[in-house]
């Protein structure tokens, strides 16, 4: 039994799993606290995971829409309730 190439799994795609995992936790805790801060971050782990893995393009995708989504409510529940942005 042979492996085809498009059977190896690097260890840098699950690395790249773990940074998207990673940047989606921090999307979702941006609607507790203050989103302009932790939002560069999580798109910095992001980009970093696009550029390592071909593999796991979804879940680094459904990142960046939570990095997003929750941005946006984030902020505007910071707003809402006078607690600081940054």
């Amino acid at each position: 039994m042979t492996s085809s190439t498009r059977d190896v799994y690097r260890p840098a795609e699950a690395v790249a799993g773990l940074l998207a995992a990673g940047a989606t936790f921090l999307g979702f805790f941006e609607l507790l606290y203050r989103p302009f801060r932790l939002v560069p971050v999580a798109v910095i782990l992001l980009l970093i995971a696009t550029v390592m893995s071909t593999r796991h393009q979804r879940l680094i995708a459904f990142g960046f829409a939570v990095v997003g989504i929750c941005f946006v409510i984030g902020a505007a529940i910071q707003v809402l309730t006078h607690h600081p942005l940054y």
